[in-house]
């Protein structure tokens, strides 16, 4: 497929001096840009998708772990503590 793009001629001189530092050309610069662009906003849809998964099979369950106990867990173990896991309970 081919795809036509109008770049601002400012983006073209910063796209041709990257991708010469890189001694690459600047399609190959751009088209790895692009290919970088869509594994993050792939990512980034997935993550959402998970989330509200997650989240309608907790409400539909009711059984969850409140978000202070969930800070509260990571509080203590970024400050090197062992402490067990907060156990799921029935939300009200």
């Amino acid at each position: 497929m081919a795809v036509s793009l109008r770049v601002p001629e400012e983006v073209k001189k910063r796209i041709i001096r990257l991708a010469k530092a890189q001694a690459r050309t600047a399609h190959a610069f751009m088209l790895e840009a692009i290919r970088e662009k869509v594994e993050v906003e792939e990512a980034r849809v997935a993550f959402y998708a998970e989330a509200e998964r997650r989240l309608a099979r907790m409400k539909k369950s009711g059984v969850g772990i409140p978000a202070g106990a969930v800070f509260e867990y990571f509080e203590h173990r970024a400050a090197g503590k062992a402490v067990p896991r907060p156990k799921p309970r029935k939300l009200t």
